[in-house]
């Protein structure tokens, strides 16, 4: 929600006021009136264009506008100054008038709308502004203080209502404004016309000027208020009294002798507004009474160390400079200072013979150490200062405990906080000086270093308290004994450090203690009293608190570096925020920076004495100007809002304020919600009725609002619009529609434009916000979408809308003429009470369905069209909303809502439409003179059956109608037997519709579940007979529809709960031929028939192949279990005559199963495989794979456990097809499978042959070297590549494919490489001589490649080469790896390759080439690796892992690299490991 800012800072004293003389003040012209403006410019930024809105708002005033703004004003309070009649009539409220004063009388906001949103209890009567200025406001140098009058102080005459912002009694001082911060963004809040939005209704700004002064007449110090002047400590040491239209009314001091005590750095006001105090950035305090200024009453001047060495007086040390003063409760001549060195002191001021007689008394700080040394102060050439303290000796900021307007026995103890960086100390010097309080700083608390510690401290007093504030609780278990402190609110002390803000209540506690008189020696009880501290709360802010003020009893103004913002105590948060620049603010110690003793940065965020507040009101000291403002109330924000002619978001506004749904504060509320909702709703209904009385005005019609600059018309719709919408939000939160349909619906009416009112009404009424609408809007608004041709929003409005407010003929009709039947439904049964009427309104046009379907059974081949005014879909679904009615209905639910019905109407519908729907005949209805028979034949004169409703909505959908039955059945109406229609009869109806025969099965079939699963579930009301069961049941099995198999058998089940058939032979008979195998299931187990449980299962085509075998899992072993270990002969021909079936479902599981539990039956498996399955091959093997070789489990998708069994178990012809089948079928794995198997068992010349067979070569190899034969391997190996050489050049010169002999020699070499490598790193290397292994490899493969270069046909030549190269190269890889053993000589090996080879294939050299080029490349690579250890090691040895090298192909692969001595790169050894196989 959008809105004016909740700050308003717009009253501005340009720079500073100096202490001119009385004629030359005449200078700063301010008049309290707007008639003193004239000749004085006047703008108005929203004048104009809502002027007339303003004249409109006029009329809601009257005689009691003058009355409230004489009330508003209040009496002079002289506090000793010039007091003549003339004065006394013009000090008037806070009310400033000056360069922007005339606004407020071109555009009278206050005056015109003070009756509609200017509350009552804000209007500052006299009484309220004197109570008001009798409460003691303490306030220091550097604040925005008060001066009262200096009547007494009576409490009996202060009022609950008087909680006044009270601010705490601090000071400050500020020089001249450097030229840096000249153009501080502070500026901006001065500007005329970025405050004027976000001003205050009831504070006009200030005339601002800029007065000729004298540098020594600058002001120091920030000023102190009163309700009527404001005080101004200067540069040149003098006191100025200003009232608030800025004339200068006395001066505080002689300026000659002002002069000597040096600049004013704080000031305080006493309790009574008589007498102020002044501290001096010499030392010096003086204390001037108001009715005689210019001397004062009293003087302490400061001491030097030396003195108070002697002991002879303790007080401030010359130089230093006060930085914060104080009274002390109501006395004159008691106060507190301190100085910028960390020390504080009480003064008692008092005369003796005429003669000063002070009494100080040192509460805080040490002296500092003479041996120190002095330094002059910058304040005055002849004086001189002690040096600057370490920061933790600082005070941050010092305040007493002022008295508030209701007496509080804290009072009595004189108590007064002083902050330091590292502590919070609040001492009370009454009856004798003590500390009572002692809150340290916890670490990082403030999120500043100690030295550079920001801190600022405020009092809130004791005030009444309200009749929302509940008493404070007993303490220590002794209630009060005084009803006044029962009746006061506990000062609120609030301090900072740094980001850092706490709370701390203050009370007293009193106790009875037993004492002894030192007259009498007696011992007696005496009330005695202590103090009592107790956190309220911590806070942090987002920033450094520059500034701290109370604003009234629940809410803070704390100033940041670039944030205002409002604290509410309750709420521990902002509650308000605005953008502002702290540091633009005056500081007491920016003189300071110039001469390096106090830094830039801290001393410009040094501002907390230029910050007060008062009654409301934010006084700003800046560099050049002194600013007023306050805080936006909720009545401000709307005027704000109403100001711009934006008077929907001003409604919107006070709407969510009624709601309490509004950001930011509720100042200016009661805290009472029922009084605040109450004073919110009157301001909010005015505000709808004048802002209407606006929007329709005929004088606007006239003005500017409606005209563009080239006079063409503005649309205003949206305008309307959002007023309606507005209205109605407004309305619903006050639960109050007479405005809405009255008033708002008229103004849009007669002025023609009654049709957006309706469409923006609508949406509320769709949401059920709005539930009565007057029937004439009603009227208006369905007569409006039949106009428009949208029928389908007439119903969705009836839906929603009380029957009341509806035009029962206008809505029927339209509902008939439009087929709109859940809308006619509804006004049949929520405005008629008839619940009778839509089932007779459905039921014929279920007839008309029935009688077109008859008309296509009669005449097939020429159908007749429907006869309608809509379509046949369309009036089905019509006619089907006839099930969910009575599902709904005969259940004590509305339709189409859902919602409950009221216990009586729910059930005489219910009786109603029971009795309807059973009767055994046709029906009139209505009943009289006036209904009309209700029909059910297809044909027209046809014969009506029995229970014609009943067998209609039958024949029409049984399954909706008795699912509707079954909803009705759960409803207790049902269990009155007494009632004309009970379940029984229900059920007995429905029986003899099924007797009639005139049903099709399907719908025999659903009645006879209903009734088999009702007859369970209320055993007590649904007394049938055993024979009609047993009808129902049999009628259940004998229906042969296999979609409705699962709900006959689950009907069956629940009807078995009850019944028990006699004849149980047939009953299972029945049973099996209908399929409730899970019935038979449950008989068959509890009798122990295993076989035909087993048949149960496999027959059950419903199940799912896992839970099938898990199932028959468990039954074979439950029969084991039961038979002793073994299956019975039956179980076991079950299983083997089930085995095509289960072979069918899964192999992988069949062959479990029979593993687990028939072994035997294993031969029959395989001979049944052949004729189940087309791939014979692979079912085999997938059946074999399960016993010899199952897959890890995680590749498992079986579900039944293995028998641990080995595989020498299994007959021997069983092995042998399963390694004909895995070499035939996946040759690939073939190695590994055998690997697993019992090497003993396994025939291995059997294993071979098959092999050489399916030419499974590899291996063979392979078997031959596992039977520890590598030699025999080889030359095997050696053959098959003469025989695969043979083969590839036939099928060159033949054209055909290739790939297999090459897989075939890649597989041969890869094994072969593998033997020679285990042989010669294994231990048995010196047995066998590895360099015939080698040898007899690589002259294989080399012969082979040899051959085949030098066929001349070069068809795919390049292809078949390069892989038979390739298994060269891997070899001679694996050969280099291993060439540091002894039994290897490579030159000799290389050698008798060359020499073997024939010289007549003309290719000797070629290939050989070839090899010796790989071989170089592969030393040139190992030289590298070498190289690199030696410059890397520098003689160490290294282990390199990982590192890449290159073959003969250039492919880069991952190798291992032994051990590296760089020292003789001769000697250098080589053990290379390959990682993988080279393609």
């Amino acid at each position: 929600m959008s809105g004016p800012q909740s700050f308003s800072v717009g009253n501005e004293w340009a720079d500073a006021i100096s202490p001119l003389p009385e004629d030359s003040a005449q200078n700063l012209h301010f008049s309290d009136s707007d008639d003193d403006a004239d000749g004085i410019e006047e703008e108005d930024a929203h004048t104009g264009d809502y002027s007339h809105y303003s004249q409109q708002m006029e009329e809601l005033l009257g005689d009691e506008e003058h009355e409230s703004a004489e009330n508003s004003k209040t009496p002079i309070l002289a506090g000793g100054l010039e007091s003549d009649d003339e004065e006394e009539e013009e000090e008037e409220d806070f009310v400033y008038s000056g360069v922007d004063a005339a606004d407020v009388s071109v555009v009278p906001y206050r005056d015109q709308l003070r009756d509609v949103l200017e509350q009552d209890h804000e209007e500052e009567s006299v009484e309220d502004v004197h109570e008001v200025e009798k409460s003691l406001l303490m306030e220091e140098s550097g604040t925005v203080s008060v001066l009262l009058d200096d009547e007494p102080l009576e409490h009996h005459e202060l009022q609950e209502e008087v909680l006044s912002e009270f601010s705490p009694p601090q000071s400050s001082a500020s020089p001249m404004t450097p030229p840096s911060r000249l153009d501080s963004p502070a500026a901006l809040l001065a500007s005329p016309r970025l405050a004027r939005p976000f001003l205050h209704p009831n504070v006009s700004r200030l005339r601002s000027s800029t007065p000729q002064m004298s540098p020594k007449s600058l002001p120091m110090d920030s000023p102190i208020t009163s309700h009527s002047h404001l005080f101004e400590g200067l540069n040149d040491g003098r006191i100025c009294v200003y009232d608030f239209k800025q004339t200068l009314k006395a001066v505080c001091g002689t300026e000659g002798k002002a002069a000597i005590l040096g600049p004013v750095t704080a000031l305080a006001l006493s309790h009574d507004h008589t007498c102020v105090a002044a501290g001096h950035s010499t030392g010096h305090i003086q204390l001037f009474d108001l009715k005689k200024p210019q001397t004062p009453i009293r003087s302490v001047p400061p001491t030097t160390l030396g003195v108070v060495a002697t002991g002879r007086k303790e007080g401030h040390i010359q130089g230093s400079r006060i930085i914060n003063i104080g009274f002390i409760a109501g006395r004159h001549t008691a106060l507190v200072s301190a100085d910028e060195h960390g020390l504080a002191f009480y003064h008692s001021l008092g005369k003796m013979l005429f003669v000063e007689a002070s009494d100080i008394l040192r509460i805080l700080g040490q002296y500092p150490d003479p041996s120190a040394g002095m330094v002059t102060s910058p304040n005055s050439a002849s004086s001189a200062a002690p040096q600057k303290r370490k920061p933790r000796y600082a005070i941050l900021s010092m305040a007493p405990l002022p008295l508030g307007p209701t007496p509080h026995p804290t009072d009595a103890y004189d108590v007064t906080a002083l902050l330091t960086p590292t502590k919070l100390v609040v001492v009370g010097l009454r009856p004798t000086p003590k500390t009572w309080f002692k809150c340290p700083r916890e670490a990082n608390e403030g999120q500043l270093l100690t030295s550079q510690m920001k801190g600022t401290l405020a009092w809130f007093p004791s005030v009444a308290r309200s009749s929302a504030d509940a008493p404070d609780p007993v303490q220590n278990g002794t209630p009060r004994h005084s009803e006044n402190d029962i009746e006061a609110r506990d000062p609120i002390l609030a301090f900072t450090w740094g980001n850092s803000l706490r709370l701390i209540k203050v009370s007293e506690v009193r106790f009875r203690q037993r004492a002894r008189s030192t007259k009498t020696g007696r011992t007696a009880e005496v009330d005695i009293g202590t103090i009592s501290f107790e956190e309220m709360g911590k806070w942090n802010a987002e920033d450094t608190v520059l500034g701290l003020q109370w604003l009234n009893a629940k809410q803070l103004i704390v100033i940041m570096k670039s944030i205002m913002g409002v604290y509410d105590i309750h709420s521990s948060n902002l509650v308000e925020k605005a953008s502002f620049d702290g540091l633009s603010l005056m500081s007491p110690t920016l003189n300071m920076t110039s001469n390096g003793s106090v830094k830039y940065a801290d001393s410009v965020a040094d501002v907390a004495h230029s910050f007060r507040t008062y009654k409301g009101k934010i006084f700003l000291l800046g560099r050049e100007r002194l600013s007023v403002g306050s805080l936006l109330t909720w009545a401000d924000r709307i005027l704000a809002l109403v100001e711009t002619g934006d008077f929907l978001e001003a409604i919107e506004l006070c709407r969510i304020y009624y709601t309490d749904q509004a950001p930011g504060n509720r100042n200016g509320l009661p805290d009472d919600p029922f009084r605040r909702k109450e004073i919110i709703s009157d301001k909010l209904r005015s505000l709808m009725d004048a802002s209407v009385r606006y929007a329709f005005a005929e004088e606007r019609l006239t003005d500017q609002t409606h005209v563009t600059p080239d006079h063409r018309g503005v649309d205003r719709t949206a305008l309307f619009e959002g007023l309606v919408a507005t209205c109605c939000r407004s309305c619903i939160a006050l639960a109050d529609f007479d405005f809405l349909f009255e008033d708002l619906f008229q103004c849009y009416d007669d002025n023609g434009i009654a049709p957006i009112y309706l469409r923006q009404l609508e949406p509320f009424i769709l949401d059920n916000t709005i539930h009565y609408v007057p029937p004439r809007i009603t009227q208006r608004l369905v007569a409006l979408h039949e106009a428009d041709g949208q029928p389908e929003y007439v119903e969705r409005i009836i839906w929603h809308m009380d029957p009341s407010c509806l035009d029962l003929n206008q809505t029927i009709r339209l509902c008939q003429k439009f087929h709109l039947y859940d809308a006619l439904i509804y006004i049949y049964t929520r405005a008629l009470q008839d619940y009778v009427a839509p089932v007779v309104e459905l039921l014929g046009l279920i007839r008309q369905i029935q009688q077109y379907r008859h008309s296509i059974a009669t005449t097939p081949y020429t159908a007749p069209a429907f006869n309608g005014d809509i379509p046949v879909e369309s009036l089905l679904l019509n006619a089907y909303k006839i099930y969910p009615y009575l599902s709904n209905v005969l259940s004590g639910l509305s339709y189409p809502s859902e919602e409950p019905l009221p216990e009586d109407e729910a059930f005489q519908a219910k009786k109603t439409l029971y009795t309807f729907l059973f009767f055994g005949r046709s029906s009139v209805w209505p009943p009289g003179n006036g209904g009309k028979l209700v029909l059910t034949a297809d044909e027209e004169g046809g014969v009506e059956p029995t229970y014609p409703y009943a067998r209609q909505l039958l024949r029409f959908d049984a399954e909706a109608f008795l699912h509707s039955l079954d909803i009705a059945f759960e409803d207790a109406y049902l269990n009155d037997e007494s009632q004309s229609v009970n379940r029984l009869i229900i059920v007995r109806i429905l029986l003899e519709i099924l007797a009639s025969g005139q049903l099709p099965q399907e719908d025999v079939t659903l009645v006879n579940i209903f009734i088999a699963r009702n007859v369970p579930k209320y055993p007590q009301f649904l007394q049938i007979a055993p024979t009609v069961l047993h009808n129902i049941l049999t009628g259940l099995a004998e229906d042969s529809d296999p979609q409705t198999r699962e709900d006959r058998q689950l009907a069956a089940e629940y009807l078995l709960s009850v019944y028990n058939p006699h004849d149980i032979s047939t009953i299972i008979s029945l049973f099996e031929e209908a399929g409730f195998y899970r019935i038979l299931r449950s008989w068959y187990k509890q009798d122990h028939r295993w076989a035909l449980l087993f048949c149960t299962y496999i027959n059950d085509q419903q199940l799912l192949p896992n839970f099938l075998f898990e199932s028959i899992h468990e039954v074979l072993r439950t029969t084991n279990r039961h038979h002793k270990g073994t299956l019975p002969r039956d179980v076991s021909e079950t299983l083997e005559s089930s085995l095509p079936q289960l072979l069918n479902i899964s192999i992988q599981n069949t062959a479990i199963l029979l593993d687990f539990h028939a072994p035997a039956l294993h031969e029959v498996a395989l001979s049944v495989i052949p004729h189940e399955f087309e791939q014979r091959d692979h079912a085999l093997y997938t059946y074999l794979l399960q016993l010899f070789a199952p897959p890890p489990s995680e590749e498992d998708e079986t579900v039944l456990p293995r028998r641990k069994r080995s595989s020498d178990s299994l007959p021997s012809a069983m092995r042998d097809e399963f390694i004909d089948l895995q070499s035939r079928l996946h040759p690939e794995n073939l190695v590994e499978v055998l690997k697993e198997m019992d090497r003993d068992s396994l025939q291995w010349q059997q294993v071979i042959d098959i092999c050489e067979r399916n030419e499974a070569w590899d291996v063979v190899v392979w078997a031959l070297d596992w039977q520890h034969e590598p030699q025999a391997a080889l030359k095997k190996a050696e053959g098959y590549y003469q025989q695969l050489t043979r083969r590839i050049i036939a099928s060159l010169s033949n054209h055909s494919d290739t790939t297999h002999e090459i897989h075939i020699l890649r597989s041969l070499g890869l094994i072969g490489r593998d033997i020679c490598l285990q042989r010669s790193q294994g231990p048995q290397s010196s047995e066998i001589p590895l360099e015939d292994l080698w040898f007899s490899l690589l002259s294989s493969q080399v012969h082979s490649v040899q051959t085949v270069s030098a066929v001349d046909d070069k068809n795919h030549f390049d292809d078949i080469l390069a892989s038979l190269r390739s298994s060269v190269k891997t070899t001679f890889t694996a050969l280099v790896s291993i060439t540091s053993t002894q039994a290897v000589s490579f030159p000799r090996l290389f050698k008798r390759l060359v020499n073997s080879t024939p010289t007549t294939t003309g290719t000797q050299y070629t290939e050989f080439r070839l090899i010796l080029a790989g071989m170089l490349e592969s030393y040139h690579s190992d030289a590298d690796i070498e190289r690199t250890g030696v410059g890397t090691g520098h003689g160490k040895m290294y282990h390199l892992q990982e590192t890449y090298c290159r073959d003969w192909a250039g492919t880069s692969r991952s190798i291992s690299i032994g051990p590296l001595y760089a020292t003789d790169t001769s000697a250098t050894n080589y053990c290379f490991a390959d990682r993988g196989n080279f393609p």
